[in-house]
């Protein structure tokens, strides 16, 4: 019996196009080259941290910044033994987190574990104790100083501000009644922190070993007081090789007497916010 039945065409086999043509490869690569910009432009960011962090010895008065930057008013405080946290919002609406290391001796040394998410270290500084408690402050300062250096390349290091606070506490000399208090406290925080930390460059360059900060009896050795290289020159923080460091002459008032706005005054740290405000 014949049959009738049509045969089914063979079909076509078409060859399959490359999903690696040139065209495909040059989108490929943009794509992949812009999301590596990005990714990496967003690590850049985050590595310069936004923290304002507020260190320096025991009663410095750091909480009390704190708590007037943040709550524009100066709460009752005692010698702190855990970290404080806050935040303040400068006029351009950029909020900066506050973060108030403990000065002392055992906990002062927390501050490292807040250097990621750090933009500006603020070393507070007692100007009516500065003169007796000298080498106490300077060897604090030196391991804020060893912390900045030895930060990696790739990480950003943080600006360094030195604030000479209770500026209303600096008498001024008889022989100069007229003189400004705050560029007083200035430089009398900045000459003694130089003839301190030069005394411990001194040390350290003759081979001797100074104490470790909050380790009694434990000595050791850090860098961070390299500056500038001529020969016989003495620590100066204008020619510190670490980089820029600000100063800065501050005060607070009491709740009875403190103006209720936050830039009515050198006493409630007119100077800081200012200064805040263009580099934050």
């Amino acid at each position: 019996m014949e049959n009738n039945r049509i045969p089914r065409p063979t079909p076509e086999v078409l060859p399959a196009a490359s999903p690696f043509a040139p065209q495909t490869f040059v989108v490929a690569s943009l794509i992949t080259s812009i999301l590596i910009i990005f990714l990496f432009s967003r690590k850049r960011a985050s590595s310069k941290g936004t923290a304002f962090l507020l260190v320096g010895p025991s009663d410095a008065g750091k909480t009390a910044i704190l708590s007037q930057l943040a709550f524009k008013q100066t709460l009752p405080t005692q010698t702190s033994m855990q970290t404080n946290f806050a935040t303040v919002v400068l006029s351009s609406k950029k909020t900066v987190p506050l973060i108030d290391i403990p000065g002392h001796p055992r906990l002062r040394g927390q501050f490292v574990e807040q250097m990621h998410s750090t933009k500006v270290v603020g070393f507070v500084v007692d100007v009516s104790t500065i003169s007796r408690n000298a080498s106490v402050v300077a060897e604090h300062l030196h391991h804020i100083l060893h912390a900045l250096t030895s930060l990696p390349p790739s990480r950003h290091q943080p600006a360094l501000l030195i604030l000479a606070h209770k500026c209303d506490l600096l008498k001024t000399s008889s022989t100069t009644p007229n003189s400004n208090p705050t560029a007083l406290a200035i430089n009398r925080v900045k000459t003694i922190l130089e003839r301190e930390l030069e005394k411990r460059r001194v040390s350290q360059t003759g081979g001797i070993n100074i104490e470790g900060l909050g380790e009694e009896g434990e000595a050791t050795e850090m860098g961070g007081l390299n500056c500038g290289e001529k020969e016989g020159s003495a620590f100066r923080f204008d020619e510190w090789e670490g980089g820029e460091v600000s100063f800065l002459g501050t005060s607070v008032m009491s709740n009875a007497s403190q103006p209720s706005e936050k830039n009515e005054g050198d006493s409630v740290l007119e100077s800081l916010w200012e200064w805040m405000e263009e580099n934050l």
